[in-house]
């Protein structure tokens, strides 16, 4: 199926930062108390807006996070993008052909704006995602597996839910899009395939995504 939109999750999609931030997030959980392994953190929190994490400790332990804990996650995450992050190979080429054969794309993310803008400046990803293209949670309040953000991207790009396809690697972000009304590629580089229930196709390997396109 030609579709008139691909939205892209970031996060593992496109810039190669979920070891760096789930290794982050459960080091710093851990020194507040909570502890948390890589392994937890990339089954409980992996495509989740922050504010699940929070929700989730509260739910827990019933200790809310410092009121300073997204700023200094955030201020550790950063630090660590500009010393490692790259892009997920074949990232560069998929957005490449979409561009040439025009098709529509766009990323929305979990992640804040400065999030995203941090990676794609490190990655040279910017150079694909204008303002125009990118949307993150911060702009619909609820995050995935809520369908708002997906919603949000497609009425802003003027395409309608069933002509998009989401490219994801989160559970999460696949019952977003599900629930959005839209197909959806399971990237499974990082996350088992059987965790991606519902997804409408997987692929392991992201230079694979643009024959998938066609």
């Amino acid at each position: 199926m030609r579709y008139d939109l691909v939205i892209f999750d970031n996060d593992g999609v496109l810039v190669d930062s979920e070891p760096i931030s789930n290794r982050l997030l459960a080091a710093y959980l851990t020194e507040l108390g909570h502890p948390t392994s890589y392994e937890d953190s990339i089954r409980d929190y992996m495509g989740s807006a922050m504010h699940r994490i929070h929700d989730l400790v509260r739910e827990r332990t019933g200790q809310p996070l410092p009121e300073d804990f997204d700023d200094v996650f955030h201020g550790r995450v950063f630090a660590a993008f500009e010393r490692e992050l790259e892009p997920v190979p074949g990232a560069v080429q998929v957005l490449e052909k979409l561009a040439a054969d025009g098709v529509p794309y766009c990323v929305a993310s979990s992640g804040s704006h400065e999030r995203i803008r941090v990676g794609h400046r490190k990655t040279g990803l910017d150079r694909w995602f204008a303002e125009e293209r990118i949307f993150s949670s911060q702009d619909v309040g609820r995050g995935k597996p809520a369908p708002d953000l997906f919603l949000y991207a497609a009425e802003r790009m003027g395409v309608a839910p069933e002509r998009c396809v989401v490219v994801e690697d989160s559970p999460l972000g696949v019952q977003a899009a599900v629930a959005a009304g839209m197909d959806v590629y399971g990237f499974t580089a990082m996350t088992p395939a059987e965790r991606l229930t519902g997804a409408t196709q997987l692929f392991p390997d992201m230079g694979e995504l643009a024959d998938l396109l066609v």
